[in-house]
């Protein structure tokens, strides 16, 4: 049962907190190695990266249009380092934890990338 709730302060924490703990965090990547990013409801012409601090919550949202993807692990080490730097060089902002109405928190990567300092 997801722990993920309408307080998306909330879901960022515990999206930094589960992912300290597991070293791991889950985003949707297709079978031709393409990972998911949707336009931001924050930003007009921004892209957005969402990923989840578990299994669970990022297969949930795998659904609909959706469909063609599939929880992909990545190690927190290279999230926080590699992808961080290449999402921040193409402009594209990361979603953390969202809800299952798609809710959650947009932050610039260098943000987040703090957060594991």
């Amino acid at each position: 049962m997801t722990k993920l709730t309408a307080d998306i302060q909330a879901n960022c924490e515990l999206f930094v907190a589960e992912t300290k703990d597991t070293q791991v965090v889950w985003g949707l990547c297709n079978e031709e190695g393409d990972w998911l990013s949707v336009a931001s409801s924050e930003f007009e012409d921004s892209e957005v990266m969402p990923f989840w601090s578990n299994e669970a919550d990022a297969k949930h949202h795998c659904t609909e249009e959706w469909a063609e993807f599939t929880a992909t692990m990545i190690p927190l080490d290279v999230f926080a380092e590699d992808w961080m730097v290449t999402l921040a060089e193409d402009g594209v902002l990361v979603g953390l934890n969202w809800n299952e109405q798609l809710e959650g928190g947009e932050k610039e990567p260098g943000d987040v990338a703090k957060l594991y300092l």
